[in-house]
């Protein structure tokens, strides 16, 4: 981007306006909890050990659609929107990995469970493994899809948007457009990105405070400040990766497999970024298997 690219942006309205409390279109079956201030979207069902799913940027619960039915057979499945996303406030305030983890903990205090396998996806291992740090005696294993938790992952657009003005401007041109392109990046087979897919992802971010929420946790993600602790990690963790995927590359997952001390690493053939979708029986199956062992 060059200088006079840049003194355009400075020139654009630069302020992004945050928000709290339900949103038109709200499910009305959904359920809501109070964590910290902060009016969190979440579901509870079934029995037995707990296991806590948490999504990725820009995505919401129903990323794990075709999971939770499998894993409620044997575990009591708790998921959330993380702040910020799906139909969770949109508060001013910390979107760092760490203050995520702690609307998790707040959570699972809130729900009564004292300890739970946590299961993310692309950022949201960025937030499972920040609550593993924070609370290794509230997890008992961790199952990382595609994560997205080194600070080389970062693009040059999240880098820009750090610098204060710049960051206002690039979400506010850019954040929302062309949705049915970015989805199409992240799957290896083009066909599964429909049609109610990307209208229903332009709705979610057309949602109030969206924006500005999406760019307070990007200027969060301050990996640089925790990945050299991921070695201390002692929970057994699976690592479940698309082959083909160009968001986070099996080579990062290659290198988080050696850092995190007991963690094994399953790559999935044509599949991108949601191994949950595009290799949903093979992905899963192994999932649940991973979590029937007790550590």
């Amino acid at each position: 981007m060059n200088g006079w690219a840049l003194f355009a942006l400075w020139l654009l309205p630069g302020c992004l306006s945050f928000h709290r409390g339900a949103m038109p279109g709200e499910p009305a079956t959904a359920t809501f909890a109070e964590l910290d201030g902060v009016r969190v979207r979440y579901l509870d069902r079934g029995q037995g050990p707990a296991v806590l799913l948490v999504h990725g940027f820009a995505s919401s619960l129903e990323t794990w659609a075709s999971v939770i039915p499998e894993l409620e057979k044997r575990h009591r499945v708790l998921a959330l929107d993380l702040k910020g996303f799906g139909w969770t406030d949109r508060p001013e305030g910390d979107y760092s990995p760490p203050a995520q983890a702690r609307l998790l903990l707040e959570l699972m205090r809130k729900l009564e469970v004292d300890r739970a396998a946590v299961v993310g996806h692309s950022y949201g291992a960025s937030v499972a493994l920040a609550l593993a740090l924070e609370a290794p005696e509230k997890v008992s294993q961790l199952a990382l899809y595609d994560a997205f938790v080194y600070e080389e992952q970062l693009s040059t657009f999240f880098h820009w948007a750090r610098a204060p003005g710049v960051g206002e401007a690039l979400f506010a041109l850019f954040y929302d457009q062309r949705p049915d392109e970015r989805l199409s990046v992240a799957f290896h087979d083009k066909r599964l990105v429909a049609e109610q897919l990307a209208e229903d992802v332009e709705r979610a971010m057309a949602r109030p405070g969206t924006k500005a929420a999406a760019l307070a946790a990007v200027r969060g993600m301050d990996f640089r400040a925790v990945e050299e602790r991921y070695r201390r990690l002692a929970q057994p963790a699976l690592l479940l990766w698309g082959r083909e995927d160009v968001v986070t590359p099996p080579s990062i997952g290659e290198r988080l497999s050696r850092e995190l001390p007991r963690s094994k690493l399953v790559v999935y053939p044509r599949c991108g970024h949601f191994p949950m979708l595009e290799a949903a029986a093979a992905s899963t199956a192994e999932l649940a298997r991973f979590l029937e062992v007790t550590p």
